[in-house]
């Protein structure tokens, strides 16, 4: 059907916008993918998609990066890759969709919560270092397994780099790397699931120069955007995303 291509031409896009200015539109196109294409099917062709954001991401802000963070991070994550690929292995396309959604709603009220609660605090600059060893574990077994299932680690991510105090151009920078290196990573899996069927490569064909189109916007956006307004709209279209998932 012609509305199922055109969901897949703006989710490419805004994948592209999503990897050079606002992370949590990236939610919005995992959700239009996931509508336009079997559900499942629709996490590889998100993910080839998704690795040519990073690539531009990374060409973009690798210099932003906050290391640390990722060391700390990283190691989580291989964990809930793992039961990822396990969870999309063993339930059918409606549970996937359902959980998609479900994934994306939680961790925006975490999200909302936890800035809540940062805000009622008075500024501590003691306070301004890692989260916890046991938080940094959390969410990274968390985004491992939502970035699996799902390609949805976004608001995980946001939550975790907030509760750090990154500012708008170290989160961009530290999401960069994060992402292009989890996102290989997670390739060899969704192959192995049988994932990057035919239907999915021509999507993917005709998908990556309109995610370049969309890197070309986001780089002209994120410097005209405030940081209030990065982390409201961050929210607003993950909040969007599992909605649209939820109930269709």
């Amino acid at each position: 059907m012609e509305w199922t291509w055109v969901a897949a031409a703006v989710a490419a896009l805004i994948i592209g916008i999503a990897k050079t200015s606002f992370g949590g539109l990236g939610s919005i196109a995992v959700a239009l993918l996931a509508l336009s294409l079997p559900t499942k099917e629709s996490t590889a062709a998100a993910l080839l998609l998704l690795i040519t954001g990073d690539i531009i991401g990374v060409a973009r802000y690798r210099r932003s990066a906050d290391w640390s963070l990722l060391k700390a991070l990283l190691p989580s994550v291989v964990p809930g890759i793992l039961l990822g690929a396990l969870f999309i292995h063993y339930v059918d396309d409606l549970v996937l969709r359902r959980s998609i959604g479900a994934i994306l709603l939680a961790s925006v009220l975490i999200q909302l919560v936890m800035t809540t609660l940062a805000r009622r605090r008075a500024p501590d600059p003691a306070d301004s270092g890692p989260p916890h060893k046991a938080l940094t574990v959390g969410a990274g077994v968390a985004a491992g397994f939502t970035t699996m299932a799902a390609n949805a680690a976004g608001p995980v991510m946001a939550v975790y780099l907030q509760l750090a105090k990154v500012e708008k151009m170290r989160f961009l920078g530290t999401s960069a790397w994060f992402y292009f290196i989890v996102n290989v990573a997670k390739t060899p899996l969704t192959f192995s699931l049988g994932l990057f069927t035919p239907q999915v490569m021509v999507t993917v064909a005709w998908g990556i120069p309109v995610v370049l189109l969309g890197t070309v916007i986001g780089v002209a956006l994120i410097h005209r955007v405030p940081q209030r307004a990065f982390d409201v709209l961050t929210l607003l279209t993950s909040v969007i995303a599992a909605g649209a998932l939820l109930v269709i």
